[in-house]
């Protein structure tokens, strides 16, 4: 059983409760739009796995050491992690051929802002993005995700708020 703390769109920005908030985790999935390395540095020192993905406005140091996605199993699920991919109905062209040929159970993905939690019943999968976790863009509400992995099973499934994007 794995504990998992999912985020995206930090854009340079830190706050001391995505700490509070992934304390106990066994992973932390960031799904882009870094801005700055030390995000990450910091998130390692919360989890003892970080799994980072570039986004569309990640360069330099970040973009060099993370990918632009990441397929792997963890608990027995199957994870596509990546920034820009649409969701179901809506994928970016080439995602969908990808989430199926991967076998993918749970596809993460960020970019635009709008936390989605949502089936996809053609694919068999569950997708979601944490919508933003930082201050800049145009949500209105900063959000993280937290869930369990457990022999093949999500469960446990929480949106953490942490207010409004100007507070």
């Amino acid at each position: 059983m794995k504990l998992i703390g999912i985020l995206s769109d930090t854009h340079s920005c830190w706050d001391d409760r995505y700490a509070t908030h992934f304390a106990g985790c066994d992973e932390i999935w960031h799904a882009g739009d870094i801005g700055d390395i030390s995000i990450i540095e910091r998130l390692e020192g919360v989890a003892p796995v970080v799994r980072a993905v570039r986004g569309n406005i990640d360069h330099g140091t970040v973009s060099r050491r993370c990918p632009e996605a990441l397929c792997f199993e963890t608990e027995g699920v199957r994870v596509w992690l990546t920034h820009i991919a649409g969701y179901p109905g809506r994928y970016a062209p080439g995602v969908a051929k990808n989430l199926s040929e991967n076998h993918i159970n749970l596809m993460v993905c960020g970019h635009s802002h709008i936390l989605k939690v949502m089936p996809d019943s053609r694919l068999g999968l569950l997708h979601i993005n944490p919508g933003a976790a930082g201050y800049h863009g145009w949500q209105q509400v900063r959000t993280l995700i937290r869930l369990t992995l457990d022999s093949g099973t999500i469960s446990g499934l929480e949106v953490i708020e942490l207010g409004k994007r100007s507070e």
